[in-house]
């Protein structure tokens, strides 16, 4: 694991930001500048391990976190979108980082969103991987895509000291 001081982020196209862990992004900027953030709001975190059994752990503690909010409209893509980005920590962070790593969920409810956020030691960008020429058999390499369709923004910064936290945003309004 590499130690390293609070950095700029480096966001996929069509995010923005920079943090650590604690103050968490509410609106990201295109521009590179920093994040906004939101004063204290609910939320709730929870450490998985790096197993199916963790993958449980996350869509059931995304379930039960939205069931206690009264947020259920926001269940089936949160639950998606979580499990997507708990899968890539797991899967990357497992393989790249030695002993057992620990990986963290979090949720942030703001005003008209949810922020879910997963955290691992990996310190290596999270990377969208374009459609294949077969895509729709494609069985690997789809998690950023379905976060990208279901989320507002999405994104990532570099957790301190070691180690990132991708983060998405989803809305907590109602289908109209």
């Amino acid at each position: 694991m590499t130690l390293r001081p609070r950095a700029s982020a480096e966001l996929p196209a069509g995010g923005g930001g920079a943090g650590s862990f604690g103050p968490l992004p509410a609106v990201p900027h295109e521009d590179g500048s920093s994040l906004q953030t939101v004063p204290a709001a609910p939320h709730a975190a929870v450490s998985i391990a790096c197993s199916r059994e963790g993958l449980a752990r996350a869509r059931s503690f995304t379930r039960d976190t939205l069931g206690g909010w009264s947020l259920h409209q926001c269940g089936d893509d949160a639950a998606l979108v979580m499990t997507e980005l708990a899968a890539n920590a797991v899967l990357h962070a497992a393989s790249r980082c030695p002993g057992e790593p620990d990986v963290r969920l979090g949720f942030r409810l703001e005003p008209a969103h949810l922020l879910l956020t997963v955290t691992d030691p990996d310190d290596r960008p999270p990377v969208r991987q374009p459609p294949g020429a077969d895509a729709d058999l494609e069985e690997h390499g789809r998690g950023l895509r379905i976060v990208d369709a279901l989320s507002e923004a999405w994104g990532w910064f570099p957790a301190v000291p070691a180690g990132k936290t991708v983060w998405a945003r989803l809305s907590t309004r109602p289908p109209t």
